[in-house]
């Protein structure tokens, strides 16, 4: 019997580059990614690049891994918290020189920064391919140069200058990089490394790149002019974990021989392998702290404690939605309720989460009243803060309480796992 694969395999968001194609936006994520991401046994999912999506990213739960790896220049005003020293001409001139690359796409920067901050958060594993390199970097607080002949070609003589882009040889362009030792990428490339020679050569296609490094993060290679051309977080790298935190500015999926798929080199797949390898184990973490604890079997005296507790919370519910006094007779039936959330046992993990869902209780309707419209106020009050937000903080607000949320919901879940296994050990 075929089995329903897309329930099973884990998701890589991947979010779309936008171009225009006869007049007309056209969406599209290249074939290379898609084909090494299904090829390693992840689902590509892919986010397009619409306006409001960066709002709208809880929607593409669970997520699993982020790759992200195409698109114009960075929005500059995201990372230069210091003076850039080009001129007003200079900068000009490379708008002239980059014209596909220096239309900043601000929809896609605000995408992609919540998705890179997400995985920050949670720990999920992300692969950033050039531009999605450059987002992780700035994500973590780093800097980017505008522009790498202009900020850093320039320093040097003609012939120890680094050609980074190729307009004209977009696949087959190659340059040198130096790769560091004891790294993710030595290891990957060893096969192709020579003891005294640590240099692979690379596909490249950035005229922008990475000029100081955040401070979690420590390079994998560099160019011969000095630009960091990789780098990961070491404290967050343990694929058969789930732990992956990398960016690289080349593109090893690009690396192949002209007019085949053979790879220059065996380690170019690489990145990818280890990258699904690395989501695979966290869809597996995932599923093992959010899995539910099987509800034990009552008696009747606890199926009739179950209902009285399940009625009291059926009332409070009402209150809630109702917001008027309740008759004085029914005051007593509250009482269940609220001695549940008192006690220190709990029927089942499924069944605490549904009375959670039916809403709190409190000992008489009077009080809840005045908590009630306590409450109201206290809305109100956050409304206004709120509303005077910018987008960007409210995203920012938004993911900070889901973490705290996460994390206060695990909490719950050991405590209660606990208070079951004690329970059936008693």
């Amino acid at each position: 019997m075929a089995s329903d694969l897309s329930v099973i395999l884990p998701r890589v968001l991947i979010v779309s580059r936008r171009s225009v194609r006869k007049n007309k936006f056209v969406d599209f994520v290249g074939e290379y990614h898609l084909d090494l991401i299904v090829s390693y046994g992840a689902v590509p999912v892919i986010v397009p690049r619409v306006s409001g999506v960066h709002m709208l990213l809880d929607s593409f739960e669970p997520i699993h891994g982020v790759l992200l790896c195409e698109g114009e220049d960075i929005d500059p005003s995201l990372y230069q918290d210091e003076t850039t020293n080009l001129s007003p001409a200079e900068l000009e001139e490379i708008r002239r020189m980059h014209a596909s690359d220096t239309a900043t796409d601000k929809e896609k920067d605000s995408i992609e920064l919540r998705l890179a901050k997400l995985c920050l958060e949670r720990n999920i594993p992300y692969l950033g391919i050039c531009r999605g390199s450059q987002i992780l970097n700035v994500a973590c607080g780093g800097t980017l140069y505008q522009d790498i002949e202009k900020e850093v070609s320039s320093k040097y003589q003609e012939y120890q200058r680094v050609k980074h882009i190729d307009y004209d040889n977009y696949d087959a362009h190659r340059h040198v990089v130096e790769v560091v030792e004891n790294s993710p990428l030595q290891d990957w490339f060893k096969d192709s490394l020579d003891k005294d020679k640590m240099e692979i050569f690379v596909n490249s296609y950035h005229h922008q790149g990475v000029k100081r490094l955040a401070q979690r993060f420590v390079p994998m290679a560099f160019a011969p002019d000095g630009l960091i051309e990789g780098f990961y977080d070491p404290d967050a790298y343990n694929p058969e974990e789930g732990k992956f935190i990398m960016g690289l500015q080349f593109h090893p999926e690009r690396m192949r021989r002209s007019d085949t798929d053979e790879f220059d080199y065996p380690g170019c797949p690489k990145a990818y392998q280890e990258f699904v390898k690395a989501v695979i184990a966290y869809q597996k973490k995932l599923n093992s702290v959010t899995s539910v604890t099987k509800p034990i079997k009552l008696n009747q005296e606890m199926e009739k404690k179950r209902k009285v507790i399940i009625r009291s919370f059926s009332l409070a519910r009402n209150l809630y939605s109702n917001g008027k006094e309740m008759h004085p007779s029914k005051h007593s039936e509250l009482e269940a309720g609220a001695e549940f959330l008192e006690s220190n046992t709990a029927l089942s993990l499924q069944q605490e989460t549904r009375l959670k869902q039916m809403g709190a209780t409190v000992r008489n309707g009077g009080s809840y009243i005045e908590k009630l419209k306590f409450n109201e106020e206290r809305e109100i009050l956050a409304r206004n803060v709120m509303g005077k937000m910018s987008a960007g903080q409210l995203s920012d607000l938004s993911s900070f309480y889901r973490m705290m949320g996460q994390i206060c919901s695990e909490m719950l879940e050991r405590k209660l796992s606990g208070i079951v296994n004690d329970t059936a050990a008693s």
